[in-house]
């Protein structure tokens, strides 16, 4: 009977919450400053990690805490500890071989034969979102290997941003467990990573072309001086927004690339009814967007 009645009052609790003013009110602020829109179905996300800060400050109701983020002192820093809860996120390394096979042995070459490159001799790629480093490290890791090899007098900065901060301090500290790695296979693990323990240090040589950086993808001033990218990918990310947020996004990473540059999403997410200025085009077993170069074909699989 005693856990019934838990239960019963947890249940309560939780129905309370998600009808609570208050709580649509951090929503609404929410969705204003990062585009991250929790639908209805979703709606118990925002209530429990809302929950587990309110916990943190002593802060007992929805409306105090909605005061905490607009009215107090602390309200940016605290907006921040909010939207590092929010955005907890899951990787590892090489996750999509299909789509690093599509770069390795399609875009690159594609890129590097761009007469506009052959001076500069540089590929700039953007991470937009890049959780705990795990993507970022990879493409670093990837051209690391493409250049050496094929490419020799060719450099490469990659960009890597994302909105929680604390996952932007795991990427700069560069340190994994097992299963972030578990895909390497290990010529790729001995040469680019150092073992300490039961974890994994990146080296220095992969860490140096990535620079890791907090951004709002919603901060739209910041938005418009993030150019000139050969590659950008924005995987898992786009699913937290709503329509409007999508296309506002999308435009500046459509902008964000070279006539020529190509766009990644996950491998389950599509751009098909909210951008159409991208082409779409397929490689085998994944798809990207590509900026086309007037008079140019795309460059991948019919």
């Amino acid at each position: 009977m005693a856990i019934d009645s838990l239960a019963t009052q947890t249940q309560v609790s939780a129905e309370a919450d998600l009808s609570d003013p208050g709580l649509i009110k951090i929503r609404d602020l929410v969705y204003r400053i990062s585009g991250i829109f929790h639908a209805e179905n979703k709606f118990y996300l925002l209530a429990t990690r809302a929950r587990r800060r309110m916990n943190a400050i002593n802060s007992k109701t929805f409306d105090d805490y909605f005061d905490q983020l607009t009215a107090r002192s602390n309200r940016d820093a605290e907006m921040r500890s909010l939207l590092n809860e929010i955005t907890i996120g899951e990787t590892y390394f090489f996750r999509s071989q299909s789509t690093i096979d599509a770069v390795s042995k399609i875009i690159l070459p594609k890129l590097m034969a761009q007469t506009s490159k052959q001076s500069f001799k540089k590929i700039r790629v953007w991470s937009a979102g890049c959780s705990t480093g795990e993507e970022s490290y990879t493409l670093s890791i990837l051209l690391h290997e493409n250049l050496a090899q094929k490419f020799k007098g060719w450099t490469f900065e990659i960009s890597a941003t994302d909105l929680n901060e604390n996952s932007v301090a795991k990427c700069r500290e560069g340190l994994y467990g097992e299963y972030a790695v578990r895909n390497l296979a290990p010529p790729i693990r001995s040469r680019y990573f150092k073992q300490e323990g039961n974890l994994y240090r990146v080296k220095d040589e992969v860490r140096a072309g990535v620079k890791f950086d907090r951004l709002n993808l919603q901060d739209q001033s910041r938005m418009l001086f993030m150019k000139g990218y050969d590659l950008i990918f924005c995987c898992n990310v786009l699913i937290y927004f709503d329509g409007a947020s999508k296309k506002r996004t999308v435009e500046h990473f459509y902008n964000g690339l070279i006539p020529g540059g190509y766009f990644f999403l996950g491998e389950c997410e599509t751009l098909f009814g909210i951008y159409d200025k991208f082409r779409l085009v397929h490689f085998p077993g994944t798809t990207g967007y590509l900026k086309a170069v007037p008079g140019e074909s795309a460059g991948g699989v019919p």
